[in-house]
């Protein structure tokens, strides 16, 4: 019985259990079994709980009870005896009698002083059936007698009326009748609980200390919040929430459908000037930015961030969670292995790749008879095809069901995928930074039969399967998407993908948890979503979709969704507008452009800034001429903005070494620039509340007139798209195509593939494709050595000059300072 219980709790067609068992099988175990929110009968202890401390609007009273009231008229000051009543429906008969002034008694029908208590009782309410040795004649002439043994209710024998017709009342209908009525006000609870719901956020305090702790310090000071009170306080049902441990959960897409009808609230992006290697604060501005809009000004509001990558967490830049008092916690959660998003891309990225290989040493190894027998076999005398077998024979134009209709030459057509080695575009991936990967030799061993190709290692987060899930709209939508990847081209020069590799489902079976969202929590307890985590520089450089789309309902129409691309506004943000709002369809309401002094001084002509190494003078003392010459780049971000229709706040990211002169200099010129406002911020130092006024700033300017518009047209040629980027964004006088580049353009546009938009691969650390130009080169030829296509994602990516998609580890990385507690399990080191 629990089994089955337990089976409905998770039905989502089961709004209500009602339970209709012999008198034994009503066990506290089995009552408690049911969800108290389905809980129609009323018994479990959590809805008998509510129900004694007299919260009945959130109970629901037991229909028993509820027909024992309804037949009772004025009782206050009555004295009522419930005789046999025992367990969770005696508890609740007797709170409910008491709250409407009776003084309730409570007897066993075998206790000595029962004819006494029946002679002066005003009401007697049997719980059980009367034994026939307690005769009627012991009750009170005139009292009132109402028996609602269990077996009356549903009505199979009614003792009562045996006894003494006259006087005695039974629940049996009208305790049915009261069940049904819980039953429709528990589907009028559940209509009302898929509705938008307000937010009953309860912030966290802050107490920032000064001098300002490392980030793993102040992340382990501060106590989250259990992510399922989090989950409720902003409108999630406990059915929308898969947790894992205390602080992450996923969140279920089945929202998008409950909450389909909901408007969106505002939706805003940040994105920063040209940065230096250190990075320069996006991170911190979205989540210092939330905390202002949600702990300090009560507007509801959702940051949407990348998960990190384990390259950089344990290379050179650190981690990702934000910093200071302005970060998502647990931060060693958050930068290390979250919810196993990044394993599960590697692991489908490395089916795939094993599958190709597989493939072309099993065809060139086999006859078409074999390779057909061993593709298609026979199972318990059954020879039949596969679902995804049958689709490939569609798309060949072989309409038939049966493996043994097949022609010879059909048989070939289905077998032979004729993969052309030397045009593999799949690599392999690891979440590390392993430089010694970045070029492999494959099929050594001698079982490999001579079949050996140069090959290659990615970082897992470049695999264009982490741009699908940032990408994709729902599990159907990846599944497809996942099925058009094109990982080859056979000897023909027509392209091969996923879905002819026959492993479209087992990479979406892979994929199914990974496209949730994760649930987590800035250090002023306002909600956070981290999920997937493109590069900006060798990917489009966003975080998912389904992430900002769950958001924006969930904030509502009030509400701002607080979203950031990676590195400059000339990469991520250009990528946000171009790819991501296609494949949305959502509409920015405004741009946060982050900038630093220090970063502007290194624009301005400043020395070299090398990551782990201390900062010159230059970035230390106050200089106006060199902030004043690095605002060019700040200026032309600001017009890389305008060029998309969307108003840009400019965040200014205050370091302790920057002047009071320096900080009033940058927010004068971005002004004068065509920014709506700029804004100096303290969130690092002070959380939320040093980034009250950006928040100010950008409420209004989400009020403002928006003209959002793409900066290209989908129909426009290759070439001329890569152009449009090149020349409007970047500032290039021109591009130049290498011969390989030309190639796969005209291969790419005769397979049908040139209305795709496009994902420039380009260094970050300039507009240019030369990382030490600073400031805004000019003059300058955009190199275009290599394009390849990522159609499953749906984009073509041009290699800007020389791009590596595996990074290297530096002399010193980062795991020298990350360490374990082995006593308390606590990690050390990150930042």
């Amino acid at each position: 019985i629990v089994s089955e219980i337990l089976r409905l709790n998770e039905d989502p067609n089961v709004q209500g259990l009602a339970l209709d068992l012999p008198e034994s099988l009503y066990s506290s175990k089995v009552l408690n079994a049911v969800k108290p929110e389905k809980d129609v009968d009323g018994l479990s202890s959590v809805n008998l709980g509510l129900l004694v401390h007299g919260d009945v609007n959130d109970c629901l009273v037991p229909p028993t009870v509820c027909a024992v009231m309804e037949l009772l008229e004025d009782i206050g000051g009555k004295t009522v005896l419930l005789v046999g009543a025992r367990g969770a429906q005696g508890a609740a008969l007797q709170s409910v009698l008491q709250r409407q002034g009776a003084a309730v008694l409570s007897c066993r029908w075998e206790a000595p002083q029962l004819q006494s208590q029946l002679r002066h009782a005003d009401v007697v309410v049997f719980g059980s059936r009367k034994p026939d040795d307690v005769p009627v004649s012991w009750i009170k002439p005139g009292a009132t007698i109402i028996s609602c043994a269990r077996d009356l209710l549903s009505e199979k024998r009614n003792y009562g009326q045996q006894n003494n017709p006259a006087a005695e009342k039974t629940v049996g209908s009208l305790a049915v009748a009261m069940r049904m009525q819980n039953m429709v006000k528990n589907m009028e609870r559940w209509i009302q609980a898929q509705q938008y719901r307000k937010w009953d956020l309860h912030c966290l305090k802050l107490q920032p200390l000064s001098p300002v702790p490392s980030d793993i310090e102040i992340s382990r000071a501060q106590s989250p919040k259990a992510v399922d009170v989090l989950a409720k306080e902003i409108g999630l049902l406990t059915d929308e929430i898969e947790i894992y441990g205390q602080t992450k959960a996923k969140v279920r897409l089945s929202l998008l459908e409950r909450l389909k009808d909901q408007p969106d609230g505002k939706y805003v992006l940040v994105a920063g000037i040209t940065p230096t290697p250190l990075g320069e604060g996006k991170s911190t501005v979205t989540v210092g930015l939330v905390q202002a809009l949600t702990a300090h000004l009560n507007i509801n509001s959702f940051a949407c961030l990348r998960q990190p990558s384990q390259g950089p967490t344990f290379g050179v830049k650190g981690g990702a969670a934000g910093g200071g008092y302005a970060q998502v916690i647990p931060m060693e959660e958050f930068n290390l292995h979250l919810t196993g998003d990044i394993h599960a891309i590697t692991a489908a990225n490395n089916l795939l790749a094993a599958a190709i290989d597989a493939r072309i040493l099993h065809e060139n190894t086999q006859s078409d008879k074999s390779l057909y027998n061993r593709l298609v076999p026979v199972v318990n005398g059954v020879r039949g095809f596969s679902a995804i077998q049958l689709a490939r024979l569609r798309r060949l134009g072989i309409n038939k069901t049966d493996p043994e209709a097949l022609t010879e030459e059909e048989i070939s057509k289905f077998v032979r995928l004729d993969i052309d080695p030397s045009t593999i575009t799949w690599q392999r991936v690891v979440d590390t930074n392993d430089r010694f990967l970045r070029r492999i030799t494959v099929g050594q061993a001698n079982t490999e039969k001579g079949f050996v190709r140069q090959a290659q290692f990615d970082i897992a987060v470049a695999s264009e399967i982490m741009a699908i899930l940032a990408l994709t709209t729902s599990l159907q939508d990846m599944k497809e998407r996942l099925g058009k990847m094109v990982v080859a081209n056979d000897k023909k020069g027509e392209p091969v993908t996923a879905e002819d590799l026959g492993v479209t489902g087992a990479l979406a079976v892979l994929m199914k948890d990974a496209i949730k969202p994760t649930l987590m929590q800035t250090l002023e307890g306002t909600p956070v979503f981290v999920h997937a985590g493109p590069f900006a520089n060798i990917a489009h450089g966003n975080s998912s979709v389904l992430a900002d789309k769950i958001a924006l309902k969930l904030v509502g129409e009030k509400g701002f969704v607080v979203t950031e691309a990676g590195f400059g506004a000339d990469i991520g943000m250009e990528k946000f507008f171009n790819i991501k709002c296609r494949a949305s369809g959502l509409v920015p309401s405004v741009v946060v452009l982050v900038a630093t002094v220090r970063a502007l001084k290194m624009h301005g002509g400043g020395p070299n800034v090398t990551a782990g190494a201390p900062l010159k003078k230059e970035y230390t003392e106050e200089n106006l001429q060199l902030v004043a010459d690095g605002c060019c780049n700040l200026q032309k971000q600001i017009q890389i903005t305008q060029l998309f229709g969307v108003p840009v706040v400019v965040a200014l990211n205050v370091f302790k070494t920057d002047s009071p002169a320096e900080v009033d200099l940058v927010c004068k010129i971005a002004k004068e620039s065509g920014a709506f406002d700029a804004v100096p911020c303290n969130h690092w130092s002070a959380g939320g509340r040093g980034a009250v006024k950006l928040a100010q700033a950008v409420e209004k300017a989400a009020n403002q007139k928006n003209s959002f518009k793409y900066l290209y047209s989908l129909e426009l040629p290759i070439v001329e798209k890569i152009r449009i980027i090149a020349q409007k964004v970047y500032g290039a006088q021109d591009i130049e195509l290498s011969p390989t580049a030309q190639s796969q353009v005209d291969r790419y546009t005769r397979q049908g593939f040139g209305n795709l938009p496009i994902c420039m691969a380009k260094t970050h650390l300039s507009l240019s494709h030369q990382p030490e130009r600073k400031g805004v080169p000019t003059g300058f030829i955009l190199p275009i050595s290599d394009v390849r296509a990522s159609i499953g994602a749906g984009f073509i990516y041009p290699l800007v000059g020389t791009m590596s998609t595996m990074p290297g580890l530096p002399t010193r990385p980062c795991f020298y300072d990350i360490d374990l507690d082995p006593v308390t399990e606590q990690v050390k080191g990150l930042f």
